[in-house]
């Protein structure tokens, strides 16, 4: 807020009554003073203040604490945040996390996206507030946790923003495209043939242009996330192909037509094989727009 100097003496101590982030004229992010309630799926977690050294257990949570502005707060994160890059990551392991090496870190809340290791009861065990936002089922979810931790965090505001920027982008990405209805996709985990249906996260961002998953029929054990067998996937013959590989396997579309069978398949001889940043398309944080701008350019080439 860039008000007349008189004006913000006036304004400083109300925003901090109302749990807004407060910073200083060097620029730095300050937590604010005030208590807040935040319902996450560990239930009601109440903060005394705007929590000010955060650990975060959850590469999508390091994501959104930086993108709502409290990147500042993060003293520490997992192995896996990766992005952006200048997130603190260290050797903290979000699967095999532990208690006393998070709590070396002295924080004053720890955002975490799943339970490994009883890390939520040895936390709590410490008296160390925890966040619990588990993978998103929905698009909703994503936007539910921003919220969460603008709250935490003092960044209502930010938080805010940045669910109404996803939103606008999501529409617009979605409008864009045409209607994909009828046109068949397949998403790989691994050359394996480890894939997704329509039940997971992804697989919901898919059905948003109408495409239909060659993978549904094969998930037996409903899990959403079935191995096909070479056969099943050359007999469905999928319109559409997304490789979203673990960086460094140096697969392409290049690469994936040269498997056995492969060149015959409609995706490959039409060009509709696409690779997907695998960070990206596998959480569920403010890079969520990328993935969706990046399907529609797909259908819209497709169709």
């Amino acid at each position: 807020m860039r008000r007349i100097i008189g004006a913000l003496l006036l304004l400083v101590p109300l925003a901090a009554g109302c749990g807004g982030s407060a910073e200083n004229a060097d620029g730095a992010d300050r937590p604010a003073t005030g208590s807040r309630t935040i319902e996450a799926a560990n239930g009601t977690v109440t903060l005394p203040a705007a929590a000010g050294r955060i650990v975060s257990l959850s590469p999508t949570g390091t994501e959104m604490l930086f993108a709502i502005g409290a990147g500042e707060r993060v003293v520490a994160a997992d192995d896996y945040s990766t992005y952006p890059e200048e997130a603190p990551r260290t050797e903290l392991s979000s699967y095999q996390p532990n208690a006393e090496a998070v709590a070396g870190y002295k924080p004053d809340l720890v955002v975490l996206s799943n339970d490994q290791n009883g890390i939520l009861a040895a936390l709590e065990k410490l008296k160390i507030p925890v966040l619990l936002e588990p993978a998103a089922a929905r698009l909703d979810d994503s936007y539910d946790q921003i919220t969460d931790l603008g709250a935490a965090t003092g960044h209502e505001k930010q938080a805010a923003d940045l669910v109404a920027d996803m939103k606008k982008r999501i529409d617009a990405a979605v409008k864009a495209a045409p209607d994909g209805t009828g046109l068949t996709y397949y998403h790989e985990l691994d050359t394996s043939l480890y894939t997704v249906t329509s039940k997971t996260f992804v697989g919901q961002v898919y059905s948003l242009f109408g495409l239909e998953n060659i993978a549904d029929a094969a998930d037996k054990q409903g899990g959403g996330y079935p191995q096909l067998s070479a056969e099943a996937l050359l007999e469905a013959d999928p319109g559409l192909i997304f490789l979203s590989h673990p960086k460094g396997t140096g697969e392409s579309a290049d690469s994936a037509a040269k498997r056995p069978g492969w060149s015959g398949l409609s995706a490959v001889k039409d060009g509709n094989v696409f690779t997907l940043d695998d960070d990206v398309a596998s959480r569920w944080g403010p890079r969520l727009p990328d993935l969706i701008e990046d399907i529609s350019a797909a259908v819209e080439q497709a169709a």
